[in-house]
């Protein structure tokens, strides 16, 4: 629960325009370097593309940013963060950490599968981020260190494991791109069944797990 407002919470500064505008067109720049990364032409493209493909300054650019390298981390970082947030949002807390993992494995692939530009930033650049401490990254290996201090994992390094799911996550989020029709709710369901049994969960439990319903809030991620 969000802590109440209190009276001092009136004394936030607001920003100005020109800070709101220069919010905007970092804002632009990014979107812009979002969509390059997912359509493979970041690599190829130049800045004066970039700003044009954001519709701002050529200028502009070096306000917000010193390199095409910067910004495509910072399109990275956003789309990582995006989606860690929106997993917030969507889960719900439970006390059994194989649940609460086995939960976090469908939605990531319910949601990304929801949104191909986000599906195609992680298949062409999430490995490299699988440390990152923004995202998913930390959020995954929260989960499978509390199922391993609980005992419902009995893997025994957390870090190593965090990497083969995050591999088995984006491969499937790659086939979800060539072919959909072959990753729909059910194989994201057995994805996060069998995962659960790498980490040490028994077969049955690991099947009733990875099938038990997703919070009502899922419903608006296929909208």
């Amino acid at each position: 629960m969000k802590p109440v407002a209190q009276a001092s919470d009136s004394c936030t500064v607001v920003p100005s325009r020109i800070e709101r505008r220069k919010a905007h067109t970092r804002k632009k720049l990014v979107d812009a370097a979002r969509v390059m990364l997912a359509t493979d032409t970041a690599a190829q493209a130049s800045i004066q593309e970039i700003t044009d493909a954001a519709d701002v300054g050529f200028g502009s650019f070096y306000n917000h940013f010193s390199s095409k390298n910067e910004l495509f981390a910072a399109a990275v970082d956003d789309v990582l963060e995006e989606l860690g947030e929106l997993l917030d949002q969507l889960s719900v807390d439970v006390e059994d950490p194989a649940l609460a993992f086995a939960q976090s494995v469908r939605l990531t692939l319910r949601v990304c599968r929801s949104r191909p530009q986000i599906s195609a930033v992680l298949v062409r650049h999430g490995m490299s981020y699988v440390d990152s401490t923004r995202g998913l990254s930390p959020r995954a290996l929260r989960d499978i260190q509390a199922g391993v201090a609980s005992g419902r994992f009995t893997i025994t390094e957390p870090r190593l494991a965090r990497s083969a799911v995050a591999g088995a996550v984006l491969a499937t989020l790659h086939l979800s791109l060539t072919d959909p029709g072959l990753v729909d709710d059910t194989a994201c369901d057995q994805l996060a069944e069998q995962l659960l049994r790498m980490l040490g969960v028994p077969p049955e439990e690991a099947h009733a797990l990875a099938n038990t319903p997703l919070p009502a809030a899922d419903s608006p991620v296929h909208g």
